[in-house]
């Protein structure tokens, strides 16, 4: 007899290229993420970075806004075991991370963004420094939590 795995209701498989459309009160937005690095002299992967890419789609809108998590001491991005894809975090800050293939996540990231400025309207692509906006995002989402547990 064949083994056969369990089926599952609910989870369908997707494209992880595939750009996921995110609505808020105001806009709409696709985003996608990927995984990227260079390499050195001698073809090892230097510069590990996790680029979560939020594009506008309302009529007049601008350019993207790339929320960049690059590799570094005390913080961790995917890149294998014992992490999960997507995963980002300060090592030594508990609390302090997200699962970017979340909506919730990248939502709470758009939200701290453009609570410090980041607008929908501006014609070029802006890039920022994820890990400024990590602590605020990931206490947002704890909060939802929160209040959704009692």
């Amino acid at each position: 007899m064949r083994y056969r795995p369990p089926r599952t209701l609910g989870c369908v498989p997707r494209h992880s290229k595939k750009p996921r459309r995110l609505v808020t009160d105001e806009d709409v937005y696709v985003w996608t993420m990927r995984h990227s690095h260079r390499r050195d002299d001698d073809g090892r992967s230097v510069d590990c970075r996790q680029v979560l890419t939020l594009s506008p789609q309302t009529a007049g809108a601008g350019g993207p806004l790339r929320i960049v998590f690059a590799d570094g001491p005390g913080r961790y991005i995917p890149g294998g075991a014992p992490f999960g894809s997507g995963d980002v975090g300060f090592a030594q800050r508990a609390g302090a991370e997200l699962n970017l293939h979340e909506p919730g996540a990248v939502r709470a990231l758009l939200d701290v963004a453009l609570a410090r400025g980041w607008r929908p309207g501006e014609r070029r692509a802006v890039e920022v420094d994820g890990w400024l906006l990590l602590g605020a995002a990931a206490a947002a989402r704890a909060g939802e939590a929160e209040a959704g547990s009692r």
